[in-house]
This record gives structure tokens, sequence and C-alpha cells, in this order.
């Protein structure tokens, strides 16, 4: 099986029921269908066939997935990018994934509208411009034949480039049985069926939306309702009016909808999943936004781009003793190791890199064998993740292992730095790395954005309080905010090469 054929048997199994809801549209399985097929056939007869790299630069609005599905089932590849890159990290992506076309919805048009590539198909939504044409002029020119995917579920499907937090981004390559395993992961332990209505507001160009829920869904027969951004209002609206049932969000979108002034009064009870992921909740966060929300089924996953993504769950009861925890066991066609140093699996209480290894694990960095092979220990994919078990078994993240400070031999994690500095009433956002110290090797910098000023004596005996001494930050510096990509996940190599 591959991935375009999911659309081609919803359309004949489901014709009539809705598939997918955004930006004003309402699109049955059918609807869909005909719009894909007529896309790729536009497509076909522009030379767009089996390999071809298709750049989409778009939000969660229907075109997207109708470009998605027409794009696959010419077996060409998929390379979806994030709605808020700029020009530059555009034009690198086009270059290194060798597109052949682009999409661009009318909405992001400004960050391309420079683009005049011989080489590349331009497609956009809204009017044509000068070098592109029409997305609706080619998905409403009647197809003369039924184009469907004959691709192996082996064969490559897309490429995902990473957020580039230390350096340029590398394109995670899968193909169609690697998303369908983590697809059918979700399916299952998210309890999906034709009847399920999910919620898509987090960027369907990164993998967990696109691979897990997007995908997911559509093996189902799901229904997609598509908000292109997300705000505490739009969710709030979308779940009453769509009656969605289940959602994913990084952390912040569920902090920020708990302190909506009327969540108390809207209609949420058509939710039966509400997932978060990217990073861990607190027991106090938990136990706020279970509150919010009126719900005990709030599910945390954990997993990694390259390996689908997939890794490990966390029920919504286990919350109860362990919020801040990953879960204990590894998802659906997933299995997990701790290991140390000399690859042996470490005890209980002692501190080892996540290893994570499925049918889902990337088939490896576009144009970047080196980094592959770095990545693998033999069919074990190495995460990057420090984390430790408990006496329970469940899994603590403690640190990403290239974060890791060495002070005088003596191993320091930045992520305990930073949630104790995050504890201050005052201060909304921190980083913490390791500069270069003559006599210790390396000591510990914090960078922080607060409320007010804050002093260096402040800080430091705040932290005094829960840290010791050799972690306290000997170095602070005050930022007006900390700098982000376009993930908005904090970007520390800028700080390092500021305080090199």
């Amino acid at each position: 099986m591959n991935l375009s054929q999911l659309l081609e048997r919803n359309a004949r199994k489901y014709p009539d029921r809705e598939a997918v809801v955004g930006m004003g549209q309402r699109l049955t399985f059918l609807e869909m269908e005909r719009l894909a097929n007529n896309l790729a056939y536009s497509l076909k007869n522009r030379g767009i066939g089996r390999g071809d790299k298709v750049v989409l630069f778009m939000p969660n609005v229907p075109e997207f997935i109708v470009a998605y599905f027409a794009v696959q089932r010419l077996n060409a590849v998929i390379v979806p990018v994030n709605a808020k890159l700029g020009q530059k990290e555009i034009d690198y992506i086009l270059e290194h994934s060798d597109a052949k076309a682009l999409f661009a919805h009318e909405l992001l048009f400004g960050a391309v509208k420079h683009l005049q590539k011989e080489n590349v198909l331009l497609i956009k939504t809204g009017e044509a411009a000068e070098g592109w044409e029409a997305f609706s002029e080619l998905a409403n020119t009647q197809s003369k034949e039924k184009i469907s995917s004959d691709a192996q579920d082996d064969e490559p499907s897309t490429i995902l480039y990473t957020s580039g937090t230390t350096g340029k981004p590398k394109g995670v390559l899968f193909s169609h049985r690697n998303i369908l395993t983590v697809a059918g992961m979700i399916c299952v332990e998210m309890e999906m069926k034709p009847e399920s209505r999910l919620l898509h507001m987090m960027p369907l160009s990164h993998s967990a939306p696109l691979h897990l829920f997007l995908a997911a869904g559509m093996i189902v027969g799901a229904k997609h309702v598509l908000v292109p951004t997300f705000t505490p209002d739009l969710l709030l609206d979308a779940v009453e009016q769509e009656e969605t049932t289940h959602f994913f969000g990084a952390p912040v979108a569920y902090l920020m909808t708990a302190k909506h002034p009327d969540i108390a009064k809207r209609n949420l009870s058509s939710m039966k999943w509400w997932i978060y992921g990217s990073a861990p909740l607190s027991a106090g966060e938990v136990k706020f936004v279970q509150e919010a929300f009126r719900t005990d089924n709030l599910v945390c996953v954990y997993g990694l781009t390259e390996a689908g993504p997939s890794g490990t769950l966390m029920t919504g009861p286990e919350h109860a003793e362990k919020a801040g925890s990953i879960g204990k066991r590894a998802a659906l066609h997933t299995e997990i190791r701790i290991v140390d140093d000399a690859g042996q699996d470490v005890k209980p209480g002692e501190v080892g890199e996540i290893l994570l290894r499925g049918e889902g694990n990337m088939l490896g960095y576009y144009k970047n064998d080196e980094a592959t092979k770095e990545t693998f220990t033999g069919d074990w994919l190495k995460t990057g993740d420090l984390a430790k078990f408990d006496e329970d078994g469940f899994i603590w993240i403690v640190d990403r292992k290239k974060d890791l400070i060495i002070s005088g031999g003596v191993n320091i994690y930045p992520k305990e730095i930073e949630e104790v500095l995050l504890a201050h009433p005052d201060i909304h956002e921190t980083a913490v790395i390791g500069v270069p110290h003559a006599e210790w090797g390396e000591t510990v910098k914090a960078y922080f954005a607060a409320s007010r000023e804050i002093s260096a004596d402040e800080l430091k005996a705040f932290a005094s309080e829960q840290l010791a001494s050799f972690k306290v930050p000997r170095i602070l510096e005050q930022m007006d905010a900390l700098p982000r990509n376009a993930s908005g996940k904090i970007l520390k190599q800028p700080l390092r090469e500021g305080s090199a």
C-alpha cells in the first residue's frame, strides 16, 4: 500500500462523507479525490513524475491536502515546509531538495514571489502571477485519465526538513511504509474511527500533525478540520462548531487556552482525546489543564521526527502520579532502550541515551550519508535525548545529549537548571549553555528574558535554593527575547556563538 491509495479508497467507501473542512470550504471524499486527480493530471502534463521533489509552502488549508495526495499519486516526493520560514530558508530547501515544483499559498506569497527558477514549476493559490500558475486552474482542469500510484511501500514518499537548531536543516527522508506504520500506531493508540473528527491547528509541515494525524485520519476515513493558525479563541470555536474528537498541540497551546476567561462556558464535550507533544507538562500544569478542559484523557506523546515520529506515550490516568514523564512503554510498532556510552542498557536511576527501533524510522537524511550513519547504531535510532527510568519503569527526559555541560569532569544537565529558573515568577524564558572555562573546561551560563530587570545576585540566590552550588549559573545575561526558529524552539547555537 502507499499513501495515495488512502484517498482513493475513502472516495469509494465514503463518497458523500465530509473529508475536509477549512477556510470556508467543505469537501467530501469524492470531491477531494476529483481535485487531487485533476491536479495530478495537470502536474503530469507539466513533467512532474516519479522521484521528483515538490515543495508545499502552505498553512493548514484544503489545498495543502489536495496537493499532498496529487503529488503522491505521481510517485513524486512531498517536501512540506513551515509557513513561518523566510526567503533564505526557503531558497536553501528548494536548492537542497532538488525541487521540481513549488506550491505556495496566497497568504504566504510575499516570501516567495521573488522566485523565478527556470526548472521549477511555480504554483500559487488565488490569482496567477507572473511566472506562477493558478492552483485552481490546475485542480479544475478535467483529467482525461484516472491516475493511481503504483509506488511500493518502501519507495520514498516525503522529505521533512528539521528545524535546524544547530545549523542548516537536514532533510529527513521517509518511505510510504514509514509513514503508514506510525499512522497506524496512532489509529490504534488514540482509538480513531470513521466517525472521528480531527482538529488540525499545529502546522501540517511538521511530522506529528502530518504523519500521525493527517495520515491516520485518512486510514480510517475521519473528518479533518483545518485551521491555518492557532489562537485560544480559534481552538475553542473549532471544537464547539465542528464537534471535534481529537486534537494534538504543543504544551503552550494548552496552557494558553486554559487561561481563556470563557473556557468554562464553552462546550468541549465532543472531545475524547487531548494529545500533547514536543515537551512534557509539569504536575502543576497537568492539573491546571485537566481542570480547565474538564478532561481526564490528556495524553503525552514523545517521539522524534527521524522516528516517524514514534516513541512513547503516557496515558491520561498515568499523569496523576507521573506528570512530567514521557510514559513507561514504547508506542505500537516501536521499541525503546536507554543505553550508556558503551551501548549497554542502563539501570533504573542511571542516565543514558534513548534509542528507538521500528518501521517508522526514517530511510535516512537526504544527500547526507555521513549524518545518517552517525544517527543509527545498527537498526536503532539514536535520539540524542538523555533520560532515565525511575523505580516504576517510567521514563524521564534529563536533557539533550548535545547540550550536556561537563564542568570539572562533572555532568551538568541544562534542562534541570532551566526548569528551576523558569519557576522564578518574573522569568518567562531561559536557555542554559556551557561556555569555555580555563580551569574547569566549561562553566554554566544562563540567558533569560523576564518582565523586569533581575540582578545576577538575586537570580543566583534564587537558584541556590534548589540547585547544588556547581549547577548554579556563574554567568547570567538578561535579554529582551531569546532567539527562536520557525517552529518556536529556542536556538542555543546563536547563543553559543555569541559567547565564544
